[in-house]
């Protein structure tokens, strides 16, 4: 991506492409190389409308440029995964991914195979199960991994024992999203169209920072700025705009990023850097923005672009090379060197 406004034509070196048999949604990238893998791993989960799905394990080579599946580390999944992760912390002796879908699941990941290690299940009856939105991993305190549900309720399980530490009921709808700030600090979004933070040494009380300027529009995804804990991102359903936060002024977001075309369905904060984020949408565009220190009156206008070729679903910009930004669409998951 050229550092201009321009539409960055990517040069062959810059973009690996791989093509899946079926459509993407979930995708995650390691933060460690893999000696199975023979690089860096990336797992994509298939969006298929049935019970039957899949995850495969990917390995992405930045010095061949390429991506090629490893055959032995794929395997089924119920229902398509609505999230998955790879293990925060590179220092880990196991190689440990996490998926969500009817229940949050851990697997480990082999030389030659993946191993279910265990299904977290909170639900009090075994018939029915409320649907997990999406998850996410505690960098600062890896035990940890807290899920959202259509169920309204937020749940965080210390994996370690395969245990709920607590179950929040977090908002008035739907959560569709949670992000960790600190180790017992997370955020989340729902369909009740509010962005709202809990602190676990505090369970009663959770603060609003953010409201949908249309009553009940509902908020979709949650990315916080890890860089700078002060500054959170979310999107609106059905909204070209990316919407700045600054939790110290709740309320009031400090910018808003409206150059995509279409509805925004993916964000990520640069793993290196406060002031960069990427959004990409149903636009076929994924946009390079750089904050400044102060909005003009024009608004913000990012500072590359990459074109896709359908709607983009899914982006991770991986803090292990940051130099490298995933994204999926359709059948095809590409990797764009910034």
């Amino acid at each position: 991506m050229e550092n201009s406004t321009q539409e960055s034509h990517l040069r062959s070196e810059n973009c690996v492409t791989y093509d899946s048999p079926y459509p993407i949604y979930a995708m995650a990238v390691s933060s460690t190389t893999s000696a199975v893998a023979r690089g860096r791993s990336i797992a994509v989960g298939s969006f298929i409308e049935d019970f039957n799905n899949r995850v495969d394990i990917l390995s992405f080579d930045d010095e061949t440029n390429s991506i090629k599946p490893v055959p032995s580390l794929s395997f089924e999944h119920p229902y398509p995964p609505t999230k998955l992760m790879f293990h925060p912390a590179p220092t880990s002796a196991a190689n440990l991914l996490a998926s969500s879908g009817d229940y949050l699941r851990l697997w480990d990941l082999r030389d030659a195979s993946i191993e279910p290690i265990c299904t977290l299940n909170n639900s009090k009856t075994s018939e029915f199960c409320a649907p997990l939105t999406s998850f996410d991993w505690n960098e600062v305190e890896p035990r940890r991994i807290g899920t959202s549900s259509i169920d309204t309720t937020c749940t965080i399980w210390d994996i370690e024992k395969g245990v709920v530490e607590t179950q929040l009921i977090a908002h008035d709808k739907e959560v569709y999203d949670i992000a960790w700030g600190e180790a017992g600090v997370f955020a989340s979004v729902s369909a009740d169209g509010s962005v709202r933070i809990f602190d676990l040494r505090d369970k009663e009380h959770s603060t609003i920072i953010y409201e949908s300027p249309q009553p009940d529009t509902p908020l979709l995804k949650l990315a916080w700025n890890k860089q700078d804990l002060r500054y959170m991102a979310t999107i609106l359903m059905d909204s070209n705009k990316v919407v700045i936060l600054d939790i110290r002024s709740p309320t009031m977001p400090v910018a808003e990023l409206d150059r995509h075309q279409a509805s925004v369905n993916a964000i990520s904060w640069a793993p290196q850097s406060c002031r960069h984020i990427c959004s990409a949408g149903d636009d076929a565009q994924a946009l390079l923005w750089e904050l400044p220190t102060v909005a003009g009156p024009n608004g913000i206008d990012p500072m590359s672009m990459y074109s896709a070729g359908a709607e983009i679903n899914q982006l991770q910009w991986s803090s292990s090379q940051p130099d490298w930004i995933a994204i999926a669409f359709s059948k095809k998951l590409q990797m764009l060197k910034v």
